[in-house]
């Protein structure tokens, strides 16, 4: 094959970089840069020019669909199938070197594979044979736990245990022990057992960094710290790795990946060759012009700046509106006017929390337009609002069984699944519901005294729950049911971000009581049925298939490595977006700048960004402030469509100032507990903005607020 029939349909940066030789090469890869296209002809390249045999090639990718799409791409321009490739996920070539390697590693020949779920349940063995509390100590934040230190590296014996939570390491290492016992390694034990393996034997290592004389990584923004050091261990002295990312786009901090990963790269690496992608060949103009424009807020990154030959395309639209249902309704009314111009599977509805899409789906069933939550659940069908609806639905209804049984183990009450099946057998026999039956079961003492009181705690519980509703409004019901249920002082101990997202969810259940109007229809109901039954029927809904025209619905994370003709970005508002969360985190507002990159570089020509000026957040309507992103964006990129415009942004304290204030842990009178967020103005009108932890997000004249520095 000549060269020139594999750099033809390159441009000059990406043919500089698939032609390059004789070191390291980091290639600073845009949005839209081709980057995917450079890695299948930088292969190709050295294949058929170079004349490196494709056994000497070691090329990663973060999914196995990239990895044969890579593949494919290569083969097809080769002329002919490249065999011997280690080509797949980091997860994938560690397996396929253990599996060669067995030995040396240290395992037996068959050892099995852990999959998540596998893994949960020893870890809930070991967690029993320890006679430690399920509530005290979660499976699944202990199974988080040993995750992240084997991401990290590390060891039960290098590890350390947060502070009060010493005891995770005792069963990080038992959980080591009973693995090594049945001969079982989890997907985190395969990179660790790769790297150690690698790092501890000498002449093994020699041989695989002899024949990998190149290696390739693909999204090199993405990788933990142990894929980092896999990397930097094979590469060696006498490697060239060539790695290809964009650190504007890393945006999986919280699933381990560190965004200082490309850096790092530039002092850890022998002398790396830096090459830039810029030229973009998904979005207009405009659109690039505003990615540059946010993203260059952001102190430490590769620097670059997105260019493209396509027109300037229309500008971005940007509406202001007055609550999250005014936001939803627009949304639809945009869309069917695009109605015969735009098929639906080239619209996307991003948002930055998963909760946000419960008025947006509302809206969409209500116009019968066809939609898919990409890459998760509709908001009625995740686990956690299926968890919360339960408990809801026992105060209708004390024999819904379903219910019963998923409340029963959801937060863990100590009624364990032998306590169960003795409960559904009894159940079962006389006829009964299992509420009925386990009333019986204590009556007749016949199950173990621990599961006794663990069943009467519970059924008091039920009832007590059950008064309490009683004669009450919708709205209190739900917040009274929720706060019973004990289900977000049980996520809350998690602290890892999926959590928090499932208790985001679960309040929007009080924002969705506020906004519900019982139909006509339902009158000889009380609201609380009303209500249950419009969620079973939303739930009832099945979502469109893969091959129906639908809307696309879908968190900004999900949305990375997608592209749509026309995007919605909702929720544009200080404190949703960026989240509040963030902004208490070192280094967090930097990344949601980053995600707010990735959200408006996955429209390739119309871009339209709502905001709220009021929102519904805990079952309490709060007043919003349009997003500081916003006005990152130069005004002759935007065609504001509100009646108002966009609003100066007041001016906003630094770290070091507002009195010192800023990240403070305050108490109020009324509100309880909360961090300051934000300060603003000077003066007598100087107010701060404040995340309390059951008012949620206030803001408060600080002249009048009387707050107490904690």
């Amino acid at each position: 094959m000549q060269a020139d029939q594999i750099l033809v349909q390159l441009n000059e940066q990406q043919r500089e970089a698939v032609t390059s030789s004789g070191s390291n090469v980091i290639v600073v890869a845009g949005a839209g840069s081709g980057k995917t296209r450079v890695l299948v002809h930088r292969i190709a390249w050295l294949i058929a020019v170079e004349q490196i045999p494709p056994q000497n090639i070691f090329a990663v990718t973060f999914t196995n669909k990239a990895a044969k799409e890579m593949s494919s791409r290569v083969s097809e321009i080769l002329g002919y199938e490249s065999k011997g490739m280690w080509i797949g996920t980091f997860h994938g070539i560690a397996h396929r070197f253990l599996r060669l390697h067995w030995s040396d590693a240290g395992l037996d020949q068959n050892f099995q594979i852990l999959d998540a779920d596998d893994q949960l349940r020893q870890i809930k063995k070991i967690i029993k044979e320890s006679s430690f509390d399920e509530s005290r100590y979660p499976p699944k934040e202990i199974t988080w736990f040993i995750n992240s230190q084997k991401d990290l590296g590390l060891r039960p014996d290098k590890s350390k245990g947060k502070k009060g939570f010493e005891h995770y390491l005792g069963l990080y290492a038992a959980y080591e022990k009973l693995c090594r016992q049945n001969n079982l390694v989890d997907f985190g034990e395969l990179l660790l057992r790769f790297y150690e393996t690698l790092k501890n034997n000498e002449p093994l290592l020699e041989h695989y960094q002899n024949r990998f004389e190149n290696i390739l990584v693909d999204e090199f923004q993405d990788t933990n710290e142990i894929q980092y050091q896999i990397i930097k261990l094979i590469t060696g002295s006498e490697g060239r790795a060539f790695i290809v990312g964009d650190d504007d786009q890393s945006i999986y901090r919280w699933r381990g990946a560190n965004p200082d990963s490309m850096p790092r790269f530039r002092n850890d690496f022998l002398e790396p060759r830096s090459i830039k992608l810029e030229q973009n060949y998904r979005s207009t103009k405009n659109i690039l012009n505003a990615a540059n424009s946010i993203i260059s807020n952001n102190n430490g990154r590769l620097e670059k700046n997105l260019w493209t030959d396509e027109e300037s395309g229309p500008l971005i639209k940007l509406h202001q509106n007055f609550d999250e249902y005014e936001e939803a309704s627009n949304i639809i009314e945009t869309i069917e006017s695009k109605s015969g111009k735009l098929k639906l599977s080239d619209i996307a509805i991003l948002y930055r929390s998963n909760a946000q899409s419960r008025v947006i789906e509302e809206a969409l069933i209500r116009r019968a337009i066809p939609y898919r939550v990409y890459g998760g659940f509709r908001f009625f069908d995740r686990a956690e609002v299926k968890d919360a609806l339960a408990y809801l639905r026992l105060t209708q209804n004390v024999a819904d069984d379903i219910a019963f049984e998923r409340a029963c183990s959801v937060p863990p009450k100590g009624i364990g699944a032998q306590t169960m099946n003795k409960i559904k057998n009894y159940a079962r026999d006389e006829g009964l519901c299992l509420y009925a039956a386990s009333d019986q079961l204590i009556q007749s003492k016949t199950l173990a005294n621990r599961a006794t009181k663990s069943l009467v705690a519970f059924l008091e519980t039920l009832n007590e729950t059950k008064n309490l509703v009683s004669n009450q409004t919708l709205e209190k019901q739900f917040e009274i049911v929720i706060e019973q249920s004990k289900l977000i002082p049980y996520l809350k101990e998690k602290k890892t971000e999926q959590s928090a997202t499932k208790i985001d969810n679960i309040l929007e259940l009080i924002n969705a009581a506020h906004g519900f109007r019982q139909p006509f229809e339902d009158d000889d109901l009380s609201p609380m049925q009303s209500f249950l039954a419009h969620a079973a029927l939303e739930s009832g809904e099945n979502q469109a298939s893969e091959w129906q025209e639908s809307v696309q619905l879908m968190t900004m994370h999900s949305a990375k490595g997608l592209e749509f003709p026309l995007v919605f970005i909702a929720g544009m508002e200080d404190g949703l977006f960026p989240h509040t969360r963030s902004q208490l985190d070192p280094g967090g507002l930097e990344e949601e700048r980053r995600l707010c990159y990735v959200a408006v570089t996955r429209s390739m020509r119309e871009l339209y960004i709502s905001y709220s000026s009021q929102r519904m957040l805990h079952g309490s309507m709060i007043s919003s402030q349009p997003s500081r992103f916003l006005y990152e964006i130069p005004n002759e990129l935007i065609d504001d469509l509100s009646t108002e415009g966009l609003k100066p942004m007041p001016k906003r304290q630094r770290a070091n100032g507002g009195d010192g204030l800023l990240g403070k842990l305050v108490e109020h009178s009324s509100f309880g507990e909360g961090v300051v967020i934000a300060v603003e103005g000077d003066g007598d009108n100087k107010r701060v903005q404040v995340n309390f932890q059951s008012a949620g997000l206030k803001w408060l004249v600080l002249g009048y607020a009387n707050l107490k520095i904690m």
